[in-house]
């Protein structure tokens, strides 16, 4: 098993045929069916069943499909690394960001790396926190961006300061005469179908069980802009943290900050403990830690 071998396979796995797979990769069908039979001969397994329209992964094609993935992504985080050493000004960044952290993210900070160091290159990574955290420790990214709560026993961190979590909804789910920007207590939403992000979720119960509240919950959410969306389409109130709410345009909805202290997050830029950081790696940390 090689890296042609895996990166052929990972075309065939994404494209769903081998003849359009074989097109992505530049080469004609025959060598790709050739590498394929060679590779599942080597495992003993068979990975892709092939139909007359589509070819389909088995259970040992998904399982191999997701370390194939993983191992391209850290032979170009290794090959990248290498190539910036005694390079100077130069080099990838190679960026971690969890998707409720992109309102923040790529502003003041990046623009500022960009400014200083134009040579510098960036490729970001966007999943959620336990997938980035996955790619932070495999390698595969220098750096990570996530929002607290996370485990931080194997990494370095660097905070920014905390920001509250918001409900954003049309005013006709909040009590009436709330106004946008305005602060309300958990209490206030006891009546509104509410929309969790996910990740939050265990956060948000036990603030509502201690204000004695039942909340009603309408849809759990793994992404905070699916949240915000369903918002604006006027099927509940999502709570998000406030930065999040920056990430799209909102015609219909408002938001008001939510005044319980244990409501607050931060984001973090982390790196493994003890790493060895590359040049961009270095200096977007520095800039992380500076710029407002």
């Amino acid at each position: 098993m090689n890296l042609k071998q895996l990166e052929y396979f990972v075309a065939i796995a994404e494209e769903r045929q081998i003849t359009a797979a074989a097109r992505r990769l530049n080469i004609s069908q025959p060598p790709l069916s050739y590498e394929l039979r060679q590779l599942e001969s080597e495992l003993g397994v068979t990975l892709v069943v092939r139909g007359p329209r589509q070819a389909r992964l088995t259970e040992a094609g998904r399982l191999l499909y997701q370390r194939a993935t993983k191992i391209l992504a850290m032979t170009a985080a290794a090959r990248r690394e290498v190539e910036s050493v005694g390079s100077g000004m130069t080099g990838a960044l190679s960026l971690g960001v969890c998707p409720d952290c992109a309102g923040l993210v790529p502003a003041a900070r990046l623009r500022e790396l960009r400014d200083r160091f134009p040579e510098v290159s960036v490729e970001v990574s966007e999943d959620s926190t336990s997938e980035v955290l996955e790619l932070l420790e495999g390698g595969i990214v220098d750096v990570a961006v996530v929002r607290t709560p996370f485990h931080d026993e194997q990494v370095d961190c660097r905070y920014l300061q905390q920001e509250p979590m918001i409900a954003a909804g049309i005013p006709s789910l909040f009590p009436a005469g709330t106004a946008d920007s305005a602060i309300l207590p958990l209490r206030a939403l006891e009546q509104s179908p509410l929309i969790l992000y996910r990740r939050f979720e265990k956060l948000l119960l036990e603030a509502f069980a201690k204000e004695g509240v039942s909340p009603q919950i309408f849809c759990l959410a793994d992404d905070a802009r699916t949240a915000l969306m369903w918002a604006e389409a006027e099927l509940g109130v999502a709570i998000v943290p406030q930065s999040a709410y920056r990430i799209m345009p909102h015609h219909k909805i408002i938001f008001a900050e939510l005044c319980e202290p244990a409501l607050r997050t931060r984001l973090a830029a982390i790196s493994k403990k003890g790493a060895s950081l590359s040049w961009p790696a270095q200096k977007f940390l520095e800039i992380f830690a500076s710029v407002e």
